[in-house]
């Protein structure tokens, strides 16, 4: 069976990380070199997750209780999270579904006097032009997110110039991962130095956390390369009666959900940043370069027939690739079947609308969401291996006839 997805990171780097685990290396000396590598203004701060370093951006903002953000429709629910943790207000921005993004017309339209800042989420892999988006903020005086985390292409991008916050992540799923760590710049330099102070305040995440992570994604990795030992897994977790597709969603989260602040208020430990600098040192884009063609290869296999939602968007890595199809578990198990494994995902979400602007709920989102699957797509997949499931997840979509009442069958027909 094809995993779903192959962790992105080599032998010599989790080798890097064990040895990191085990011998003291000046963790500080480590975080202001991966800061000059990423910035040369200075603008850079490396923290434990995107999570932790939005969480520090909030608090360093002093944003005024009840102030609203702006936010893509399709994100992350623990950035809902941390948002309302500082007593601000998410307001969804539903999605043109053909980009996944928000557009500058329907951002307009939910700015109100209480709006202090708009976030805006580059998903799968693409990442949508925000220079409208910009000059909306600058029109009205926002700050302006721009959330990287599935974004990464190399080193070549790190944010539009004019963006007030920058995030990426390099967690364990991610491009170029690290097994955890972030990377945010902030132009503000007394905002940024806010941040640092109170992060110098954490404890540093113990050694043994990490090297227990390096542990499990190193066997994760190991099964993951090779299509008898992950179908033999498979195989056994059906036997035992065990939810495979839970298992390894749980195991790809970051963040339990107990004692979540405890948890994200935490400095990165000196294994995960020699990791990412040697990531980030060593990495040369070849992989990010083949996993774009296997993608554009596989959407166009699919073209006019299955939507596959910002897949047109350029620049694109593909770092999933979702699909949109009438009977998510049906069409799941069917190309189980034939030897792929898909899965509906459960990280991203379509957030609410505040109660007194039921105009805003997101019904675009949530409708493409609840419809979403994620195929595998990854440079060790052939041609044949792509052709096949694409000849199975068409026959399925026939056979289901599949229909879209919001007209999401259009995302396959964007020119």
């Amino acid at each position: 069976m094809w995993v779903r997805k192959r962790i992105d990171i080599t032998w010599p780097d989790i080798t890097v990380g064990a040895v990191s685990c085990c011998i003291p290396r000046n963790r500080g000396a480590i975080r202001r070199q991966i800061e000059d590598l990423w910035s040369k203004s200075g603008d850079a701060i490396v923290c434990l997750s995107v999570r932790s370093g939005f969480d520090l951006l909030l608090g360093a903002l002093r944003l005024p209780p009840g102030s609203e953000v702006l936010v893509s429709a399709a994100n992350i629910a623990d950035m809902t999270r941390i948002l309302e943790h500082h007593r601000l207000i998410p307001v969804p921005v539903d999605l043109d579904v053909q980009r996944m993004s928000p557009t500058a017309e329907s951002l307009r339209r939910a700015i109100t006097p209480a709006t202090r800042a708009i976030m805006i989420a580059h998903l799968f892999g693409s990442r949508v032009p925000v220079d409208p988006m910009l000059q909306l903020a600058k029109e009205h005086s926002l700050l302006f997110f721009e959330d990287c985390a599935q974004a990464f292409d190399g080193t070549e991008y790190r944010g539009h110039a004019e963006s007030d916050v920058v995030m990426f992540s390099f967690g364990p799923v991610k491009s170029a991962t690290a097994l955890g760590a972030a990377l945010l710049q902030v132009r503000d330099p007394e905002v940024l130095e806010r941040m640092r102070r109170q992060q110098d305040t954490y404890p540093v995440q113990r050694r043994w956390v990490y090297g227990s992570r390096l542990l499990k994604y190193a066997v994760m990795r190991w099964g993951g390369s090779s299509r008898w030992v992950f179908g033999a897994a498979v195989r056994v977790c059906r036997w035992l009666g065990r939810d495979y597709d839970r298992i390894i969603g749980d195991a790809a989260h970051g963040f339990s959900k107990s004692h979540f602040f405890t948890r994200i208020r935490r400095q990165a430990s000196t294994p995960v940043l020699a990791v990412l600098n040697r990531r980030l040192q060593k990495y040369d884009g070849k992989r990010l370069a083949l996993r774009a063609a296997r993608g554009r290869f596989l959407a166009g296999l699919l073209r006019h027939r299955v939507p596959c939602p910002a897949s047109e968007v350029v620049p694109h890595t593909f770092w999933v690739f979702p699909v949109v199809v009438g009977d998510p578990r049906g069409v799941i198990a069917a190309l189980a079947r034939a030897g792929f494994d898909c899965t509906q995902g459960h990280n991203l979400c379509a957030g609410t609308a505040p109660a007194d602007r039921p105009e805003l709920d997101p019904v675009a989102a949530r409708d493409v969401l609840s419809k979403m699957i994620y195929l595998p797509c990854y440079p060790e997949m052939p041609d044949d291996a792509l052709e096949r499931m694409a000849q199975v997840l068409l026959g399925e979509c026939d056979r289901s006839a599949a229909t879209d009442s919001t007209g999401l069958a259009q995302v396959a027909d964007v020119p």
